[in-house]
């Protein structure tokens, strides 16, 4: 028997027909020559190959993993509450309850930083679940726990079926598990990961596509989601800015827009993370007056600004024990004091002004280029201070940015 290679959709562990019993035999040989360095009587699957390298680089042991305690309830609530996800939580478990009615597998699902928000399932799983340390708050990500479904799926961007030994920590080889990622459709970007686990007798080749199949109706229903806001918003918004009579937008609550007038178009306006009523520099706008609207802000254009002068952020970087921002434009001029870190990310990009992507920066940040997760995370962070100063795809500084270090 061989362990064959990953596709590039998804792929069960065990193939229909194939006796799971027996392959978890096949598994856990390789897994023990692979643990000792031995030759490996066969070739594990590749996208369980690469996580294993991964994890093997991160220092994760084998025996144990490096699970970090888990969040309190506080944080999870309040991540719960953050999280996109909450509004497909009832489509997704709807979409999986045939997998979890037996009572042999669970519902999980986690953030795009790993973390377990939600799970699901009888008593006697959860229980099973508990000993593993499967528990909300708990981080899945590969760093913490080696090669699983909810991590591989977050690393690879892939649904992800992993069974018995392809596990990376010893104690888990008794589970199989099948997650798939959520991306917001607005962006792009993973939101988190919808998984189903149970022990490694509950193994079936069709869940993986099935758990893949629900991420999938889960985006077309924030998808939908966006747009009744959006539509929502715009039918507040569109007869006062018809009286406003100057440049305005109405943007929704993490600034997409919904309706504007006398001003460029465009689809989403960049807001600083503490968005509050009252004056504010935007880029490419400049001088604002922001004003709540139900479900979003009224972006009212100061005199002067609509964007027309030139935008300069000076970095210092004179003494890396305290960096600082200072961006000014026509319109007047705003600092801040970033962490060492962000200080260090912006470094980077004034000196690739054609920019970055998240492996390279991890290249430069991390002297590896698989932690793409932190550094899409630090980023976001970065870009919420900086109020649209910063793209990506690759991540840069936004056209119309002259930056200037100092130090």
């Amino acid at each position: 028997m061989s362990v064959s290679d990953a596709s590039l959709g998804p792929e069960p562990a065990v193939s229909a027909g194939e006796d799971p019993r027996q392959y978890a035999q096949v598994l856990s040989a390789v897994y023990d020559a692979a643990m000792s360095g031995e030759k490996m009587p066969a070739r594990p699957r590749s996208l369980i190959m690469q996580s294993w390298d991964r994890v093997l680089e991160a220092g994760v042991n084998p025996e144990r993993g490096s699970m970090d305690e888990a969040l309190d309830v506080a944080e999870v609530e309040a991540r719960r509450g953050e999280s996109a996800l909450s509004l497909v939580l009832e489509d997704l478990t709807r979409g999986l309850d045939s997998v979890i009615a037996d009572g042999d597998n669970i519902l999980v699902v986690a953030d795009a930083q790993g973390s377990v928000l939600w799970r699901s399932g009888s008593a006697r799983v959860l229980q099973r679940a508990d000993r593993l340390g499967f528990v909300e708050g708990a981080d899945w990500g590969e760093n913490s726990v080696g090669t699983n479904a909810i991590g591989t799926a977050l690393m690879s961007g892939r649904a992800v079926q992993v069974f018995s030994a392809e596990h990376f920590v010893r104690s888990h080889h008794s589970w199989t598990c099948a997650g798939a990622p959520i991306r917001d459709p607005r962006t792009g970007s993973v939101l988190g990961v919808v998984d189903v686990s149970g022990p490694a007798a509950t193994i079936h080749p069709t869940t993986v596509a099935l758990v893949d199949v629900v991420a999938k109706l889960a985006e077309s229903q924030l998808r939908d989601h966006h747009r009744r806001t959006l539509d929502q918003l715009r039918s507040v918004a569109a007869p006062m800015l018809a009286r406003l009579g100057g440049p305005a937008l109405a943007v929704d609550a993490d600034g997409w827009v919904a309706a504007l007038d006398a001003v460029a178009p465009r689809t989403r306006l960049t807001l600083p993370k503490q968005t509050a009523p009252g004056r504010m520099w935007l880029h490419t706008l400049g001088e604002c007056d922001l004003e709540p609207l139900p479900g979003g802000w009224l972006v009212r254009v100061a005199e002067g600004g609509a964007g027309s002068s030139e935008t300069v952020l000076e970095l210092d970087l004179a003494d890396p024990r305290s960096p600082s921002v200072a961006v000014s434009s026509g319109t007047g001029r705003w600092t801040m004091q970033p962490s060492p870190r962000h200080a260090e990310i912006l470094g980077i990009l004034a000196r690739n002004p054609q920019g970055c992507s998240a492996a390279e920066m991890s290249r430069v940040l991390f002297g590896v280029d698989d932690r793409t997760i932190t550094v899409r995370a630090e980023v976001s962070r970065l870009r919420k201070h900086l109020g649209g100063l910063l793209a990506a795809n690759p991540y840069r500084f936004a056209d119309g940015v002259t930056v200037r270090v100092v130090g």
